[in-house]
């Protein structure tokens, strides 16, 4: 496989389990019953504000990174977000590479969402 085949069937894999959602969209899905939804940023920024029913798992926690997405479906649906968008695509990006096939990521994170 050449190094251009490679890298474009990366993106094209990460395009196709990795889907950003703008806010009304996101918020409508989250809405079902059972969903996974994860917070990725700090404990600190957590406790000041979170989408409800969130779970809050540290991106910056990366040694247990693996371990604190273990008890999550992989076939399921999972929703994450950050502050911005940043932490929750790099977090969509390593969740691709464990095994998880449907990511849905909130544009612009918590500062769209408020």
């Amino acid at each position: 496989m050449s190094f251009m085949n490679s890298l474009f069937g990366e993106k094209t894999k990460l395009a196709d389990e990795i889907k950003i959602l703008d806010v009304t969209t996101f918020k409508e899905a989250i809405a079902a019953e059972n969903i996974q939804l994860v917070d990725v940023r700090t404990k600190l920024e957590y406790n000041a504000g979170h989408i409800e029913n969130a779970e809050n798992i540290d991106f910056f926690d990366r040694s247990n990174f693996a371990e604190n997405f273990a008890s999550f479906d992989r076939k399921q649906p999972i929703y994450l977000y950050c502050r911005s968008g940043n932490r929750s695509q790099r977090t969509a990006k390593k969740l691709v590479r464990i095994g998880f096939k449907k990511i849905y990521d909130l544009k612009g994170g918590y500062k769209a969402w408020k």
